[in-house]
């Protein structure tokens, strides 16, 4: 029995011997061992040995086959293992509706004195880096007193184009206003000395450009630059012209604690129908602003000139200083700013006509030279809910413009400057704003400006008040409603005011008369009644006032309007 026991464990040996020496010819250079075995038990495979078969993640295309196995009574589990890796089924995502702001609109509206008002506003804003579009606006009105009519149109096209080193801005467009000269003055006895009540229109066909450079959040110190180009043909319904194409450009370099850079403009302007010979003139301007800003965590400090070479029918060469300091005393909340400065304004046909439209032919177009102009004051906010800013400021200007009336012709108005060379207009002034939002549904806002004028050879500042007030608020009731109030208040001017004995013979001297103060109010309400269709109204001058800007030119009455606005 013994001897059978050893002969079996032989045998069991010899076979394990012929197993190893087999195994030694297929892979020669692997060295063969030979352990010890005490046999316990059968195998019997566990979880711990099945986790031995991990292997790194195969990222070759090609796999190898990989059998089934089975661990007998081992509980049959599928292993996480990083093996055979499969291909992430995409899952599409449920339809949802892009939230869309509708930037476009169409608006219509009625009122009394035969107010009519269309508008609309298109947007393209579909891609990130293009937006285009265009507008068009109607609005007409007619008065209570004879002529009393005014009519305005815009029609614009534009478009943006972001770049990953620029963008490109683009504006065409067309202006038109059209009134009549309605005011009525009249002589001693009471007769009218406009009978005829002449209509006049603008056209005003402008064109804007701008490349600007786009900020590198990797970069902050690289070059900043912009180029701008301006035109505009503006005319009158008589022989009134203006042309004009400005140029400029601005380049600044930022340089650890400074900015280095210069603006550069030419502005080239012509003018037909001035108190000239040829009843042309050529006005126009050479700009050079170069700068050094020093710039700190609570502080920002400038310091350049300003270089204006006037030239056309006459020329002359200007360099004023420029220097402004902004200094933080509390960061966010409390600033003190001031500086100094000069400039010289075009005199433009355009700009005059825009804010006074009733200006008579042969007029006289002048620069104004802003020889000094010493500012100082206070900004800041408290929170994100209140935001305020005073300044004064101390000015000498020479070629100060003014409107009076024409002595031939009171029912139009003529240009007249004042102050030159050594004998400068003396304006001393304080403006004052201030913001507050008082709550998520109410915010104000307002501005005063407060104006003294020491004159060199007129009388007074003609037409421009001492005083002006403007305020606003806005009051969101819901989601729905809102409603908006706007509030203006002119104090007292001066005008010249001629007597006429009648109205063939003029006269020699004029009365300084009083424009008297006024005060409108005016405001509208628009509630949503769909997310695409609201309901407006507006309201002006609601008191009712009677007053005018320029003498005989009274403004209308109560005048309300409403309509209708489509969001698509």
């Amino acid at each position: 029995m013994k001897l059978n026991t050893i002969f079996k464990q032989s045998t069991i040996l010899t076979c394990l011997l012929g197993l190893g020496f087999a195994a030694h010819a297929q892979e020669p250079d692997r060295p063969v061992t030979l352990d010890s075995f005490d046999i316990v038990r059968d195998y019997r495979p566990i979880l711990a040995d099945a986790v031995k078969i991990r292997r790194s993640p195969d990222m070759t295309n090609k796999r190898a086959y990989m059998p089934k196995l089975n661990y007998g009574n081992v509980p049959d589990k599928k292993l996480d293992i990083n093996t055979g890796l499969k291909e992430l089924k995409i899952m599409e995502t449920p339809f949802s509706q892009i939230f869309d702001l509708k930037s476009n609109y169409a608006k219509l509206g009625i009122g009394n004195f035969n107010t009519i008002l269309g508008e609309a506003y298109f947007a393209v804003e579909d891609y990130e880096d293009i937006r285009y579009g265009g507008y068009a606006k109607h609005l007409s009105q007619k008065g209570n007193l004879d002529d009393q009519k005014f009519s305005r149109q815009e029609v614009g096209i534009f478009g943006r184009r972001i770049f990953p080193r620029f963008t490109v801005n683009g504006l065409v467009g067309y202006n038109g206003f059209g009134t009549r000269f309605y005011g009525i003055p009249t002589d001693v006895n009471g007769q009218t000395l406009n009978p005829t009540r002449e209509a006049q229109r603008f056209n005003d066909i402008f064109l804007s450009g701008e490349l600007t450079s786009n900020f590198d959040p990797n970069n902050e110190d690289a070059f900043s630059y912009s180029l701008k180009a301006d035109g505009y043909i503006y005319k009158d319904k008589f022989d009134a012209k203006e042309n004009s194409i400005a140029l400029s450009g601005y380049l600044n370099k930022r340089l650890k604690a400074f900015n280095v850079g210069a603006n550069v403009a030419v502005d080239v302007n012509s003018i037909a129908g001035a108190s000239t010979p040829d009843g042309k003139m050529n006005n126009s301007l050479a700009h050079l602003n170069p700068y050094i800003r020093f710039k700190g965590e609570n502080y920002n400090i400038t310091l350049g000139a300003n270089i204006v070479s006037e030239f056309g029918d006459s020329s002359r060469f200007n360099i004023f200083p420029e220097a402004e300091i902004d200094f933080a005393l509390v960061p966010e909340y409390f600033y003190i700013f001031g500086g100094v400065k000069g400039g010289v304004d075009k005199g433009s046909f355009r700009n005059f006509t825009k804010t006074n439209p009733y200006l008579g032919p042969d007029f006289n177009i002048q620069n104004t030279v802003e020889r000094m102009n010493i500012y100082g004051g206070i900004k800041g906010n408290a929170g994100a809910t209140f935001g305020y800013k005073v300044k004064g400021f101390y000015r000498k200007i020479e070629g100060l413009p003014l409107f009076v009336n024409s002595m031939e012709t009171p029912f139009t108005f003529d240009l007249v400057y004042d102050g030159d060379g050594d004998k400068a207009v003396k304006h001393v002034g304080i403006e004052g704003e201030i913001n507050m939002r008082l709550s998520a549904l109410v915010n104000l806002g307002g501005r005063l400006n407060l104006d003294n004028y020491t004159m060199v050879n007129q009388d007074e500042a003609w037409h421009m008040p001492k005083m002006r007030l403007a305020a606003n608020a806005r009051f969101n009731i819901s989601e729905k409603l809102y409603i908006d109030a706007e509030a203006l208040f002119h104090g007292v001017s001066y005008a010249r005011e001629y007597k006429y004995t009648d109205a063939t013979t003029p006269p020699t001297s004029y009365n300084k008369a009083n424009v008297a103060s006024f005060f409108d109010l005016s405001g509208g309400a628009e509630y949503k009644a769909t997310k695409q269709l609201g309901i407006f109204v507006k309201a002006n001058n609601i008191l009712n006032t009677d007053y005018q800007r320029y003498l005989y030119y009274p403004k209308l009455g109560f005048n309300i309007l409403g309509g209708i606005n489509f969001s698509f």
